[in-house]
C-alpha cells in the first residue's frame, strides 16, 4: 500500500513539474548566495552561448547549437541536470574533469570546441559554485541533441591525447599582471572568458599560435579582429570608457557594431558583467603586447567617406538604395541614434579584409542586448554571390576602405564558412597514410597502457 502511494505521489509531482532530479533531491538546497555566484561565473564562461538550444525557446543549456569549425560542425551538448540527456549523474569531481581537461566520465574526450584549455585555470572554490548552479540552478531538460558525427580523422578522439600537450596550453600570468585588478582581468580574459580561442590564429595543428595570441582569427566566415594593444590594428587608440560601452552593448558609434560570434558573446556574457570586472577586462587587454598587420597602415574605423561613386560601384549603388538605405540612409549615416549604425567610421566597411562586411550581408544581426538591441536582415537567399560582391565594393568604397575589391567567388568562399585551412584541404591526399598513421598511433597507446 505505501509502495502504491508513493509511485503514485511521485507521478502526481512529473504531472505538475514539481519533482527534481535525484541529484537535486539527494542534498539540502544550496546557499542563495553561492547559486547566485555560479549563475554569475556561467555568465562569465559564455556557456549558453554555445550550450542553448537551437531553436527560439529552446530551455537554457539544453545544446543543440551547431559549431562551425573547419572540421565541420560540432553539435554542443545538453548540461543541464537532466540523468536521461543531460550531467545530472555527474559528480563534481566529473564536472571538474570536464570542465578542466575536457574527459568526460566515461574516458571519452571533448573536442577543444569546448574551451577547456582555458578552463584549466578555473579555481576549486568557482567550480564548486559552478557545479552547484548547475545542479540547482538549472532547471533540467531531457532533450537529446543529435551527435556531433565528424569525418576521418577527426571522429577519432583519441588522438586527443596527443593533440591536447602541444596546443592545450593555457599561458602563464605575466609578470606585469601584479594588481588585483589586472589579475581579476587575466582570470575574466584568459581563463573564464576564453578570449583568445576566437581572436587569435592558428598554427598547423589548429591550435592557437602563443607568438601571435589576439592578432586576430576567422572562424566560420567571420573575422575577430585584433585586440592587442597596438594603436593601428589592434584597439589601442579606444578610450577605456569607449571599450567598456562596446563590451557592455556591442554598438560603438565612430568605431564599430558587434556581429557574429561577438554579439552571442555580449549578449550571452559580457553585458552581465558588473562595470568593475568590464574594467578589469579592459584594464588587462592595455597590457597585451602590440601586434602589427603590415597591410594596415591607418585604423578601420578612420576612413573618410568617398563622395562620389564609381562607375564600377553603380550596380552596387542601386542594391543598396533598394536593400540598405532606409536603414543606414543614402549617405551611410545611420538613424535612430545609431540603431541603424552609420556605415561611415565603423571597423567593418572600413577593414583591410572584407569577411565580415561580406557575412553581415549574408547573415544579418541579431543582437537581444539589454542596452542596445540590434536587427538586421540577411540576403543569404535574396541575393547570388555577384550582386553581395558588388553590394560589399559599393559599401566599402563609398563608405569604408577603398582598396577592397570582392568578387563572386570570394562571396561563396564566405556562403561555404571562408577559406578551408591547408591542413583540412590536405587531408584526403592522406587518407591513407593517415589512417595507417592512426592505427600506430593507438596500438602504441594501447601497448602503453599495458606497459608492454
Amino acid at each position: 500500500m505505501k509502495r502504491h502511494y508513493t509511485k503514485n505521489l511521485r507521478a502526481l509531482l512529473l504531472a505538475t513539474g514539481l519533482a527534481v532530479s535525484p541529484v537535486q533531491a539527494s542534498n539540502p538546497p544550496p546557499d542563495p548566495a553561492l547559486l547566485a555566484k555560479g549563475a554569475y561565473l556561467a555568465r562569465a564562461a559564455d556557456c549558453n552561448a554555445c550550450h542553448r538550444g537551437a531553436t527560439a525557446g529552446s530551455p537554457d543549456y539544453s545544446g543543440g547549437i551547431a559549431i562551425a569549425t573547419p572540421m565541420g560542425n560540432i553539435i554542443a551538448t545538453n548540461i543541464t541536470p537532466s540523468t536521461r540527456a543531460g550531467i545530472g549523474s555527474y559528480t563534481e569531481a566529473d564536472f571538474k574533469r570536464a570542465v578542466t581537461q575536457g574527459i568526460r566520465p566515461n574516458g571519452e574526450r571533448l573536442y577543444p570546441a569546448m574551451p577547456y584549455s582555458a578552463y584549466q585555470g578555473i579555481n576549486d572554490a568557482d567550480i564548486h559554485a559552478l557545479y552547484v548552479w548547475f545542479m540547482h540552478g538549472v532547471a533540467p531538460s531531457d532533450a537529446q541533441p543529435e551527435q556531433t558525427r565528424l569525418g576521418f580523422p577527426w571522429s577519432v578522439r583519441a588522438l586527443l591525447r596527443l593533440w591536447n600537450p602541444l596546443n592545450a596550453r593555457l599561458p602563464p600570468v605575466p609578470d606585469n599582471v601584479n594588481t588585483p585588478q589586472l589579475q581579476r582581468g587575466y582570470y575574466l580574459t584568459e581563463v573564464l572568458g576564453h578570449c583568445s580561442a576566437c581572436h587569435s590564429p592558428r598554427n598547423a595543428m589548429m591550435g592557437e599560435s602563443m607568438s601571435q595570441r589576439y592578432s586576430g582569427a576567422t572562424l566560420g566566415g567571420w573575422r575577430a579582429p585584433n585586440i592587442t594593444s597596438d594603436l593601428v590594428s589592434g584597439i589601442g587608440a579606444w578610450k577605456d570608457v569607449e571599450l567598456m560601452q562596446y563590451l557592455k552593448t556591442g554598438n560603438l558609434p565612430g568605431k564599430t557594431t558587434a556581429a557574429g560570434g561577438m554579439a552571442e558573446a555580449i549578449d550571452n556574457s559580457l553585458r552581465y558583467l558588473t562595470d568593475d570586472d568590464l574594467s578589469a577586462v579592459v584594464a588587462y587587454l592595455r597590457q597585451i603586447p602590440a601586434v602589427r598587420d603590415s597591410a594596415e597602415t591607418t585604423q578601420a574605423w578612420s576612413h573618410p567617406p568617398e563622395p562620389q561613386v564609381r562607375a564600377a560601384d553603380k550596380a552596387g549603388e542601386a542594391l543598396y538604395q533598394s536593400a540598405c538605405a532606409a536603414c543606414h540612409r543614402s549617405q551611410g549615416e545611420g538613424a535612430y541614434h545609431a540603431v541603424f549604425p552609420s556605415l561611415t567610421a565603423n571597423s567593418t566597411t572600413g577593414s583591410h579584409t572584407p569577411d565580415n562586411l561580406i557575412m553581415v550581408i549574408l547573415d544579418g544581426v541579431e543582437r537581444d542586448g539589454k542596452f542596445a538591441p540590434a536587427t538586421m536582415p540577411g540576403f543569404r537567399a535574396a541575393l547570388n554571390d555577384e550582386q553581395i560582391a558588388q553590394l560589399t565594393n559599393y559599401v566599402a568604397h563609398r563608405f569604408g576602405n577603398p582598396a577592397i575589391q570582392v568578387s563572386a567567388s570570394d562571396v561563396a568562399t564566405q556562403r561555404d564558412g571562408g577559406t578551408t585551412p591547408w591542413l583540412i584541404r590536405l587531408v584526403p591526399w592522406l587518407s591513407v597514410p593517415a589512417a595507417a598513421l592512426v592505427i600506430w598511433l593507438l596500438v602504441r597507446l594501447a601497448r602503453r597502457r599495458k606497459g608492454v
